[in-house]
């Protein structure tokens, strides 16, 4: 199983846009307040929303693992041009004994993990009528269970240091109106719930626990998919979802670290149970 989630090369020119806008710190690599040194696992991290999700981090003065059945060695390399260190872990986050050995490797490399984003994900079209069991479990034993099994392999030390960040990937599709991912959103859903419910488990050991949902982003997973019924090809729909944003542009992966560098922050001690929709302002809530 591969986990697509990203940018690929048709979307620079957003990329850099988006780049623009947060401001990159000329000089030298920017320190996120309390993220100096610590250590970060992030699934799904080789590439698209996950390696955007590393390579701030680590500009942040983050150590990254990425957990991913894909290649993360390009992750690795951007992490270590900013100046951290780095690990590439091959994970199937459906599968406790994978999960297990990550961990294990996390612990041996690093010590520990203060902060862990379940960014790890799968998102097939597939018409209601013509699901299986079997369709619906791999989405949701990737998606939910997958966040389930990685959170709880390093919650255990969090607590023993009274500090720790958890955020999961949810999806605007929650808030939305859509077809042919009745599986998708619902695990989705079942993200928000878990991060609901374990934030009220963890608060106080010093944990949050936060979601962040994207729109649609234009990422590898997302531009080698077919559009949905009415869209001729992917640019069209992403055109489309655009439209209907309050900021009308496509979203990209850069759009979302900056959320994630907060919620991974000091800054956010006092915000837990919480979903940020990050979607250009297409879902209110």
């Amino acid at each position: 199983m591969r986990f697509l989630t990203g940018l690929k090369s048709d979307g620079a020119t957003e990329l850099s846009a988006a780049a623009g806008r947060r401001g990159l710190i000329k000089g030298g690599p920017r320190v996120g307040k309390g993220h100096k040194d610590k250590v970060a696992v992030i699934t799904g991290g080789a590439n698209g929303i996950g390696q955007a999700f590393a390579k701030r981090l680590a500009e942040d003065g983050v150590h990254i693992a990425v957990a991913d059945m894909a290649d993360g060695r390009e992750t690795v390399k951007l992490v270590e041009a900013a100046g951290r260190d780095a690990i590439a872990v091959a994970c199937d986050v459906s599968s406790p004994d994978s999960v297990a050995a990550m961990a294990k490797a996390v612990q041996q490399k690093f010590g520990r993990a203060d902060i862990v984003v379940n960014c790890a994900g799968i998102y097939p079209q597939l018409d209601f009528a013509a699901m299986t069991f079997a369709d619906w479990r791999k989405v949701l034993s990737i998606n939910l269970d997958g966040t389930f099994l990685v959170t709880a392999a390093f919650v255990p030390g969090m607590r023993e240091r009274k500090w720790g960040r958890i955020v999961n990937l949810a999806s605007s599709t929650f808030g939305s109106v859509t077809t042919g991912f009745a599986h998708y959103v619902a695990s989705k859903g079942g993200i928000i719930g878990f991060t609901r419910g374990l934030a009220g488990d963890v608060a106080a050991d010093g944990i949050t626990v936060n979601a962040i949902a994207p729109g649609l982003t234009r990422s590898p997973g997302t531009l080698v998919r077919k559009p949905r019924p009415g869209f001729a090809d992917m640019d069209e729909e992403f055109t489309a979802v655009a439209g209907l944003q309050a900021i009308k542009r496509v979203e990209v992966p850069d759009d979302l670290v900056g959320a994630l560098s907060f919620l991974t922050s000091d800054d956010a001690a006092f915000m837990t149970g919480q979903t940020l929709n990050v979607d250009g302002g297409r879902v209110r809530s």
